[in-house]
């Protein structure tokens, strides 16, 4: 077993080839980092917010789809058109979010509790953040947990004016508020390499992640 382990190691070793650190250089990065953390920032890329935002959720590894609308009057009409494309009975379970429920869900079967196997959930993030794709969801009374985790299809709205440019201007703007009792940054749809290194979705959560981007929230 140790000769095997060994010459793993030595194969590792060989394709990484000499590498040596040079402490100085380290140091020097750190308090560059230290005394101004932006300028460690990727360059934010070409588009707006709602571009880059969309490039990333849609990449392959975070493995989202998005549709963009005008308002959020257009959403009922956009889910409606999700279910349809999927074949879905018009029944979801809608977050108790006061800007969804202000929303026209006559069309709809809509229960607010998500139940273990259910097939369609809505809802809204907190926050989405450009550089990543990821979406922020705050816990409360008008979010309950399990609607990010329970659905098959999880369907989420984003406010163009909710969206950030890094994470860690998330982090800044929450800096010193007090915090829900559950935070979930949400990338993409659930997914695992584990079997074999093959991308297995809906492993831990929904299988399909959909994002309605409202251009021009209101």
């Amino acid at each position: 077993m140790s000769n095997t382990r060994e010459a793993i190691l030595n194969k590792v070793r060989a394709a990484l080839g000499k590498r040596s650190v040079d402490a100085a250089s380290v140091r020097s990065a750190a308090q560059a980092l230290l005394a101004e953390p932006n300028a460690t920032r990727p360059a934010p890329g070409a588009g707006s917010l709602a571009d880059r935002f969309i490039e990333k959720v849609t990449s392959p590894r975070v493995a989202a789809t998005t549709t963009r609308l005008p308002s959020m009057a257009s959403v009922p009409a956009a889910v409606s058109d999700y279910l349809q494309a999927w074949g879905l009975p018009r029944s979801i379970a809608l977050q108790p979010n006061e800007a969804l429920r202000a929303l026209d869900w006559s069309a709809f079967e809509v229960h607010e509790t998500v139940a273990a196997k259910e097939l369609v959930a809505v809802g809204i993030a907190r926050w989405g953040i450009a550089e990543t794709g990821s979406l922020v969801f705050h816990s409360g009374p008008d979010l309950a947990v399990l609607g990010n985790f329970l659905p098959l299809h999880h369907l989420v709205v984003l406010p163009g004016d909710k969206l950030l440019p890094y994470l860690d201007d998330y982090a800044a703007l929450v800096a010193g508020q007090p915090m829900p009792r559950n935070l979930n940054l949400i990338t993409g749809a659930s997914g695992t390499t584990d079997i074999e290194g093959s991308l297995v979705l809906g492993a831990h959560g929904p299988r399909y992640l959909h994002v309605l981007v409202v251009e021009v929230a209101g």
